[in-house]
């Protein structure tokens, strides 16, 4: 019994060892998950940009429906969009959306 206890301490720091040893390879944010963080990374770059480029693109097309700069082009096509109206010297094509 006696020497049971003198090897108790050693037991369960080498559980413990190997439970945070095990989780800093195999865990979410272990070593062997750093390629994934980094495709993750790079998705997420790459939507920041297109985030980023279309958020400037509304900002644009904001700024001329303001009333001291208001555009008659994207006037006449916000309201072909938004009600169907469209200058009787236009042409107009209609087609169906695709349904894949």
């Amino acid at each position: 019994m006696f020497r049971l206890q003198t090897h108790i301490p050693t037991a369960i720091l080498a559980g413990l060892i190997f439970f945070f040893g095990f989780h800093a390879l195999t865990g979410e944010r272990g070593l062997l998950a750093t390629r994934q963080r980094i495709a993750t990374l790079a998705a997420d770059q790459a939507e920041l940009i297109a985030l980023q480029q279309e958020r400037a693109e509304l900002e644009i097309r904001s700024r001329f429906l303001r009333d001291e700069s208001l555009s008659a082009d994207l006037l006449e096509e916000r309201a072909h969009v938004l009600l169907g109206f469209v200058d009787p010297r236009d042409y107009v094509i209609r087609s169906t959306p695709d349904r894949g």
